[in-house]
């Protein structure tokens, strides 16, 4: 994964320290929460989240960009929220905890994802189900999604019932698309609007949701909630056809991951539906190719396959036309996007990655 020192000289400035503020202020409460589950969800949590190896002994890992949490603290930075103001408000607390609560669920999906898609790399190590079996880190994942919610719940914040029925309902969306991707893998036909409603609720959702739970933490109306979750929508589905780039042409070094490994696994990415559906002769190779199992020969001509049918290429283009309409979303919440620096830098953040 990206380290702040890369994001910074790649991917700006502003990301990056906006990024590495979030970690300073959600780590410790994050680390905290994980703290609190029972002995060995504890351990599963924690070697996950990089702070421990896996015989417990303390490790100086990485818990993760934080992209998610910091959304909620920009949003609410936006809006002129709690964000604004000193670090012993009881206002930036609650938001603070609230960002807390999303990458706890976040990292939920994560162990789930892992064990379902059966990949073994996380973070340049090995993923939690390779090491303590796949009950124990599908479980740990549940005990962690409750937690986001018990965090929300407890809170007393006036936002606090708004903020854990949206995630709650977040949640749901999510699981809806992630089914669908794992059905996608079974079918031969899947359309590329099917694909695109998959990875909205798989990944859109989550950091819609994020936005949305800044601007209730800073007291905004409906209007200004939902436009907020738009917002992080169209950069969540930017974000995951940027990820879905990687996942075909990034750097192992950097993504902790096999080259390719959404070809190896046969994902019905979004660019290789786009090149399936291209109705080109690189696309018909491609879909021989997917038809079987792929060895490191076929990786390599499947990648080149994709990219000849246009599906980089549409990709690219298309994660740039989704982030115009975040901002136009965003503008409808925060007309002077001046205020919204935070939001926009995170945004240019994730469609510019390219680890």
């Amino acid at each position: 994964m990206a380290t702040t020192e890369t994001i910074t000289a790649g991917e700006g400035h502003e990301a990056a320290a906006l990024l590495e503020r979030t970690r300073d202020a959600v780590n410790p409460e994050l680390r905290r929460a994980v703290e609190s589950l029972p002995g060995s969800m504890r351990r599963v949590a924690m070697y996950h989240f990089g702070w421990e190896h896996a015989d417990g002994t303390p490790a100086a890992g990485n818990a993760g960009k934080a992209i998610r949490p910091a959304l909620v603290l920009a949003g609410a930075r936006a809006l002129r929220g709690p964000a604004d103001t000193g670090a012993g408000d009881d206002g930036l607390r609650a938001v603070v905890r609230a960002a807390v609560a999303v990458e706890l669920a976040h990292n939920f999906t994560l162990l789930h994802d892992d064990v379902i898609d059966k990949d073994v790399r996380r973070r340049g190590r090995a993923t939690a189900w390779t090491v303590f079996g796949t009950p124990d880190a599908i479980i740990t994942g549940d005990a962690m999604l409750a937690l986001a919610l018990r965090l929300l719940v407890q809170d007393g914040h006036p936002a606090s019932a708004a903020a854990s029925a949206r995630l709650a309902t977040c949640i749901i969306e999510l699981c809806a698309g992630q089914q669908a991707d794992c059905a996608f893998e079974q079918r031969p036909d899947v359309s590329l609007d099917e694909c695109l409603t998959m990875a909205m609720a798989k990944t859109g959702a989550l950091l819609g949701c994020a936005c949305a739970l800044g601007a209730l933490y800073a007291g905004a109306g409906p209007d200004e909630v939902d436009a907020m979750d738009a917002f992080g929508r169209e950069a969540g589905l930017a974000f995951q056809l940027i990820d879905d780039l990687i996942g075909i042409w990034g750097d192992p070094g950097h993504t902790g991951k096999p080259a390719g490994a959404d070809l190896i696994a046969r994902k019905k990415s979004l660019p290789v539906v786009a090149a399936l559906s291209s109705g080109t002769t690189a696309g018909k190779e491609l879909a021989a190719l997917y038809a079987g199992p792929m060895t490191g020969d076929d990786v390599h001509a499947a990648a080149a396959a994709v990219e000849r049918a246009g599906g980089r290429d549409w990709a690219q283009a298309h994660a740039a036309d989704r982030m115009g309409r975040a901002v136009q979303q965003l503008s409808r919440a925060v007309p002077d996007l001046a205020a919204a620096g935070g939001l926009l830098a995170l945004a240019e953040f994730v469609t510019r990655r390219t680890k």
